[in-house]
């Protein structure tokens, strides 16, 4: 069995652990910046996820706000209870992945932050949108090439299954890199921070599940045309006519995307008929 593997932060004492994707931020410039990317739109409850040793922790409790910071490493949590134990902070030892966020903000509003781990990045962002109606403002740390996957337009070969169905519902920003020499340990590439706001109109005008598995067929062999790698669809040949058939999936918007879906919802209920 192999061993896991462990680096200490020397001001914390608390052990980073290579299994759980942690690199702990040591740059307190960078950590002001990061909490100054929420822009308190909207909402009052802000939920950290992966506080790590607290550094982001820090400056978020200075602001006006309800935090929970929540992180699957025990060490870190019980650094965190003795590092702020008077503060209006709720300290939670879950996995974001596996809980129910009504269980601690019912129906509001909250917004999500933090120095995502690197192995459950996209996952954090795939729960959010499940969970987008109480959502209005997404911030964070991610490995830069993720970050900018996200943020990625149309046209561009960072474009992808995440950068549409995000998009389908907020906005994202890439707002700025930052190195691996400010984390402990220092990671081997480049972060990216960005923010995600959602639209203030973000109903589709057409079946979610159906756009998911327009966008997931269609990149899941992105290379060929749209003709082609939406074949399981059963397209009639009138609807193969249609020229946005010979697009490839990363030269869509997302407004295509709902177009395309909306054209098959149709082009199925003609063909049962």
């Amino acid at each position: 069995m192999a061993k896991k593997r462990y680096i200490k932060d020397q001001a914390t004492g608390v052990s980073a652990k290579k299994h759980l994707g942690q690199h702990f931020l040591k740059d307190e410039s960078v950590a002001l910046d990061i909490a100054n990317t929420l822009t308190h739109k909207g909402y009052k409850n802000v939920l950290e996820i992966g506080p790590g040793t607290g550094v982001l922790t820090k400056y978020l409790v200075e602001q006006n706000i309800n935090l929970i910071a929540m992180d699957v490493d025990g060490e870190s949590i019980q650094h965190l209870v003795d590092t702020y134990p008077n503060e209006n902070l709720q300290i939670l030892e879950a996995d974001f992945l596996k809980e129910d966020l009504q269980d601690y903000f019912g129906e509001e509003q909250f917004a999500i932050t933090g120095n995502f781990p690197y192995n459950i990045s996209t996952q954090i962002v795939f729960k959010t949108l499940e969970i987008k109606e109480q959502v209005p403002e997404f911030t964070g740390m991610f490995q830069k090439e993720v970050a900018q996957r996200i943020c990625a337009k149309e046209g561009t070969k960072a474009r992808g299954i995440l950068s549409v169905l995000t998009q389908a519902f907020y906005d994202a920003e890439y707002l700025f890199t930052v190195p691996p020499t400010v984390f402990v340990p220092p990671p081997k590439v480049d972060s990216g921070v960005l923010r995600l706001t959602r639209k203030v109109d973000y109903s589709l005008g057409c079946d979610e599940q159906m756009l998911r598995r327009v966008v997931k067929t269609a990149f899941q062999q992105r290379r060929k045309t749209l003709r082609n790698s939406l074949k399981s669809f059963d397209i009639s040949d009138k609807l193969k006519e249609d020229t946005i058939f010979g697009q490839r999936p990363e030269q869509l918007s997302v407004a295509q995307f709902i177009a395309l879906t909306q054209k098959l919802e149709e082009d199925a209920v003609s063909t049962n008929d």
